[in-house]
């Protein structure tokens, strides 16, 4: 399987889309201090799923994906930031929430399949 056929990298890709359009959007000010954290939190979703992609061992894998996951979580959190500072509106920030909710849930299972290989291995 390549990288770019994995759904959950193609989820994180999505999200980054999305994300780079708010961030543009933004006020310069706001671009470099809550944009760029928020950016950064996305992107690094799915720099991790790549990374772990790229290693040869399952076991060394799941540390980036397990990483991915808690990247999942930091989004979460400047999403809800940027709703809550009125940067985003209600229909945009449940749908970002709902998609890290999905890519979260995504990625559990994805580790517990790697999980399995190491099992086998």
């Amino acid at each position: 399987m390549e990288l770019g056929k994995l759904e959950v990298y193609k989820i994180s890709l999505n999200l980054s889309d999305k994300i780079w359009d708010v961030y543009k959007s933004l006020d310069k000010d706001l671009k470099y201090n809550i944009g760029s954290q928020v950016l950064r939190a996305i992107d690094s979703i799915g720099a991790n799923i790549a990374e772990g992609y790229g290693r040869f061992h399952y076991k060394d894998s799941i540390k980036f994906y397990y990483n991915a996951r808690g990247s999942v979580w930091e989004s979460k959190h400047w999403i809800y930031l940027l709703y809550k500072r009125h940067l985003i509106n209600m229909i945009l920030y449940n749908e970002l929430m709902s998609e890290l909710d999905l890519l979260g849930k995504k990625l559990n299972k994805f580790i517990n399949t790697i999980k399995s290989k190491t099992i086998n291995h």
